[in-house]
Parts: C-alpha cells; sequence; structure tokens
C-alpha cells in the first residue's frame, strides 16, 4: 500500500500550495476525470505539531466557487483561517492561515471543501485529504514509540462517463471504495508486530463499519483527540468525517481482508453492503509482541461542569428526503442560529426524529459525549467532533467554548444532508457582549 505524500513542518510552519482542478488521474483501477487537489485524487497529507502555524494558498481552477475546511483543529473561525464562509471564483487565489494552539490534540484530522451547497459534490468529486497533528506517539510506552505507522484514507467513488459523479449523488447507489485512492492494496505486518494505523472517512456520504478477521483495533484517539484509556473493538462505525487512530497488531502468518462488514441506516437510509478494502498479508519474522497500553492520555472531563445555557438540536427532513431542517429550519449563512459565549460551557441534546442515520459535527470546538438515550458514555473515551446520531435516537453533549469568537457552523456530516439543508449557524461571542440569544429554541 502506498501512503499519501506528505507536506511537513518545518521550523514551526507549514507552508503549502493547493490547485483544485479538474483532471484525469488514477483512481483505484480507473482513469476519470476527477476534482483534484494538486492534480491527485489523494492529495498531499499536511503533517504539523502542535503550536505551529499553516499557510496554505489555494488557487481555484475549476468553473464554481469553492473554499477548505481544517476538519476538526481547533482554530479560529474568523478570516483568515477556518472561515468556510468564503468563496473562492474561479482563478481565484486565497491565502489561508491558520495558527495551532500549543495543547492541540494530536492525531488524525482532514481538510476538504465546505462550499455552500456545493460541498457533496466536490468531496466526492476529489476534493479532500489527510492532516496529521503529530505528537501521539509520546503517549506511547517506548516500545512502541518508533513502530510503523500507515494512514488509511477512506474514500469512495461512483462512475458517470470518464467522469467521477458528482451530481446527482444518490447515497445508496453502488459506489467504489478506496484506501489512499487505491483498490483493495496490501498491507503488510509481520507477526507480533503493531503497527500505528490513522482511519480516516473522507467521503462525502458513506458509512463503513471496519472489521479486520481475527484482530481487534486498539483505539488510541478519536477524532485527532488522544483517549485517556486504550478500548479494544471488533468492529469500528466510521461515519462521513470521523477517524480513528488505533493499533493493530499483526497474528499468526496469513492473509485476510479489511473490510466494511453491512451496515443499514435505517428505513429511510440506506443499506451499505459489504466490501473489501484491503489485503493484509502478516509474514517475515516474528517479532516480540509489546504491550499495548491502558492508560494513555489526559483529557478535560466535563462531567461535572457548571452549564452555562443548554440547547435543543432537532434534525428533520421531508418525506421525499429533499430536504433536511435543523429545528425546522433549512440552512441559511445569513441567519444566526445560536449564540454561545466564549469560556462557558453548555450542554446540547441532539435529536434525530427521522428515519435514517445523520451525524453531528461542529466547528472551533470539539465535545464530550455525555450519552445517547439516556445511556451514560463512557468518560475515557468521550471527546469527539463528529459522531454518528442512530434513527429516532438522542445524544446529550458538552462544549466548552475556549479561545475563539466568531461564527461558523453545526451540521449533519452525511455531505448530501448538509448540502440539503441541514446546518445551523453559531456564533461565539466574548462574554461582555453577548448579542443576540438564541432564536432556535
Amino acid at each position: 500500500m502506498q501512503d499519501p505524500p506528505e507536506l511537513v513542518s518545518r521550523g514551526g510552519v507549514l507552508k503549502a500550495t493547493i490547485a483544485v482542478e479538474r483532471r484525469k488521474v488514477r483512481v483505484g483501477n480507473h482513469e476519470l476525470y476527477a476534482t483534484t487537489y494538486n492534480g491527485a485524487y489523494m492529495p498531499p497529507t499536511l503533517r504539523v505539531r502542535p503550536g505551529d502555524r499553516i499557510d496554505l494558498t489555494m488557487t481555484n481552477r475549476i468553473d464554481e466557487s469553492t473554499n477548505l475546511h481544517t476538519h476538526g483543529l481547533h482554530v479560529s473561525p474568523r478570516a483568515p483561517a477556518d472561515d468556510i464562509f468564503i468563496a473562492i471564483k474561479y482563478n481565484q487565489s486565497y491565502h489561508y492561515s491558520y495558527r495551532l494552539p500549543r495543547n492541540q490534540p494530536t492525531g488524525t484530522y482532514w481538510y476538504h471543501s465546505h462550499a455552500d451547497m456545493k460541498s457533496a459534490a466536490q468531496v466526492a468529486g476529489g476534493e479532500s485529504g489527510v492532516i496529521i497533528v503529530d505528537g501521539l506517539r509520546r503517549y506511547l510506552p517506548p516500545s512502541l514509540r518508533g513502530i510503523t505507522e500507515h494512514t488509511i484514507a477512506l474514500k469512495d467513488f461512483q462512475i458517470q462517463g470518464d467522469s467521477i459523479k458528482t451530481h446527482p449523488l444518490s447515497i445508496g447507489a453502488p459506489t467504489n471504495r478506496t484506501v489512499n485512492g487505491q483498490t483493495n492494496p496490501v498491507i503488510n505486518i509481520r507477526p507480533g508486530e503493531t503497527q500505528l494505523w490513522r482511519l480516516a472517512n473522507i467521503g462525502a456520504n458513506i458509512y463503513y463499519r471496519l472489521h479486520l478477521p481475527g484482530t481487534r483495533f486498539h483505539v488510541i484517539a478519536q477524532d485527532g483527540i488522544p483517549v485517556q484509556k486504550v478500548y479494544a473493538q471488533d468492529t469500528l462505525i466510521i461515519s462521513a468525517g470521523a477517524r480513528f487512530d488505533i493499533l493493530v497488531r499483526g497474528g499468526s502468518p496469513g492473509t485476510t481482508r479489511l473490510e466494511t462488514l453491512p451496515y443499514n441506516t435505517g428505513p429511510a437510509g440506506n443499506q451499505f453492503p459489504q466490501a473489501a478494502l484491503a489485503t493484509v498479508v502478516t509474514g517475515g519474522t516474528r517479532m516480540t509482541q509489546a504491550a499495548v497500553p491502558t492508560d494513555f492520555a489526559p483529557h478535560e472531563d466535563l462531567s461535572n461542569a457548571t452549564i452555562a445555557a443548554r440547547r435543543t438540536v432537532v434534525y428533520t427532513e421531508n418525506k421525499a428526503g429533499t430536504e433536511f431542517f435543523i429545528n425546522g429550519r433549512l440552512y441559511d449563512p445569513h441567519r444566526i442560529d445560536f449564540t454561545s459565549v466564549l469560556g462557558t460551557v453548555e450542554e446540547w441534546a441532539i435529536r434525530n426524529d427521522t428515519d435514517e442515520d445523520h451525524s453531528f459535527h461542529i466547528h472551533t470546538n470539539d465535545f464530550q459525549l455525555m450519552s445517547t438515550n439516556g445511556k451514560v458514555h463512557e468518560p475515557t473515551h468521550s471527546w469527539y467532533d463528529t459522531v454518528n446520531v442512530p434513527t429516532r435516537s438522542n445524544i446529550v453533549i458538552r462544549i466548552h467554548f475556549t479561545d475563539f469568537t466568531g461564527k461558523t457552523v453545526l451540521h449533519c456530516h452525511i455531505l448530501n444532508h448538509e448540502d440539503m439543508g441541514m446546518m445551523a449557524v453559531l456564533d461565539i461571542v466574548p462574554p461582555r457582549s453577548r448579542g443576540q440569544e438564541s432564536r432556535i429554541k
């Protein structure tokens, strides 16, 4: 398997240029026209460290507006940082500058188009790549700090003629799943070896239910946020936009398949079939098996925090599946739906009143998942920036608004749903000028 090329920060700065252009490229086993970053369906991984500055110039060479969102990074939502209200027009360039805080969680993030009403088409067409914030290894025991690492970026594409299909996109239509833009690549691991895999669903819409027969996934970070205690899972449900950093151990010599198992998102949703993603070959000289850590990284716990405000977010949709609502309203970039105060902790109830799964993602600050359908979530691995909300279910989260003020958004990260209305504007304001209260209750 070929990992994506990397652009790495030097001296505390990552200077990068990204050109968005339509080009015929190798995608899986096909030659197709795609919407590419720097001429590639799988563009460079941006590799940085906490405290770094990212100076990134994006040039748009496609015939519609686009922009860039650094998904999950704790950076300012104001220009020239993670302002998703920017529209970069054809043949124009925009210079982004992001300063990562020194306490930026270390793990896997990603970057993608967040153009209004066009994000699903542009991400499906190819506009997505990985960001790695280095530093996760420092929580590993010395015996594991030099382990082999792989980026496993999950992207899928549908075909229309000689191009990747971008519009109209049917979420449940047959699709081609790739790892780093490759069809069924080979991942080599030695018996007893432990590897770090960075799993990232950087596609537009679909779910993965990841499974590797005979192996358990030891999760050390979720959505780029290290866990307090490592936990093991036989399968991982990865909704669009979500990431897991995991430790994987090589078993007995042989060959198996990294696969996604069947997943049903509900009566009004989609059924995703089983599919092979990669071939895992275990071979070579056996290594001494290292112990997987239990205690991992410290993190804030909001369980006993003072709650400044409580919000309710209700997901609904029309019967035709063409309009998706938050609290009965379609997205309007000119309307402020929620106002929150910097420095406070809020509790949000997210209720899915539909017959299909949705996800919840918020920009600028990550959140602690407190409960699902009243069942308390394990606090030692409860921090996310994107979480699935099953059909007819509700979750409760708590958010600590820190460091940054400005307008940002929250939305379902199934991008078809976002583009068809399931997004709302949040304004984070300073404590002394609270501004207008939420108009959505």
